[in-house]
């Protein structure tokens, strides 16, 4: 499947725009059936047709930090790069994605890192947060949802925790709840929102992917190839 130009070099300058202007205002930003179709189908007939063997158990942490909790995320995930026609594709579009961002926001958006996401019939991860704050490494979480036909009764929901409103002590938890469907794009900044997925009732396919800072110091790459 080739993606026609539009969807290759953008014209999702409106898309891009909503996504700056909620991060500016609100931190978040939700998008239903935003992804360009094209791009969607494409992605969506790559994951169906990916080998099991490609999937790996989800963990906790990075590098030798790494550790497989099943009381946290039951998931499994396979690493994006840009070796396959989809994964090409979906790197080009959040390339634009991420010149746009720097463009207007002046994040200085260095990289990205990306996988795919299978959640199986009772599957979760538990509340948790992609960064911690002033550790500098990924600023923007960006989530796609892969599934056809998905309604709310079929589980799986992203459960974001806003807690930018309280002013007490005792934390009031807002919460955005999200359902899964086909081509819709989620984007929030790392440190600030903790977030969870709730188990799912059918198999759930997604893209999770974080942009980051440019952190390498000396001889220490940051982020590892």
């Amino acid at each position: 499947m080739i993606l026609s130009r539009t969807s290759q070099t953008g014209d999702d300058s409106s898309l891009f725009s909503s996504i700056a202007n909620d991060i500016a205002s609100k931190g978040y930003s939700i998008n239903s059936a935003a992804l360009p179709q094209d791009l969607a189908h494409l992605l969506t007939s790559h994951i169906a047709n990916m080998p099991k063997a490609n999937f790996k158990r989800a963990g906790i942490g990075r590098s030798v930090d790494l550790k497989i909790n099943d009381s946290v995320r039951t998931d499994v995930i396979s690493w994006i790069n840009g070796d396959t026609e989809a994964g090409k594709a979906w790197l080009s579009w959040t390339q634009a994605l991420q010149a746009f961002l720097n463009r207007r926001l002046f994040l200085g958006l260095f990289s990205f890192e990306s996988h795919f996401a299978h959640y199986a019939e009772g599957d979760f991860y538990k509340k948790h947060k992609d960064a911690f704050i002033g550790e500098g490494n990924r600023i923007l979480s960006v989530v796609v949802y892969l599934n056809q036909y998905w309604s709310k009764d079929d589980g799986g929901g992203l459960v974001i925790y806003n807690n930018q409103q309280s002013t007490s002590a005792v934390i009031d938890e807002h919460t955005i709840s999200v359902t899964p469907g086909f081509g819709t794009v989620v984007v929030f900044l790392s440190e600030e929102f903790p977030h969870e997925v709730l188990a799912a009732k059918r198999d759930r396919f997604s893209i999770a992917g974080w942009f980051r800072l440019n952190c390498s110091i000396a001889n220490s790459i940051d982020p590892p190839s």
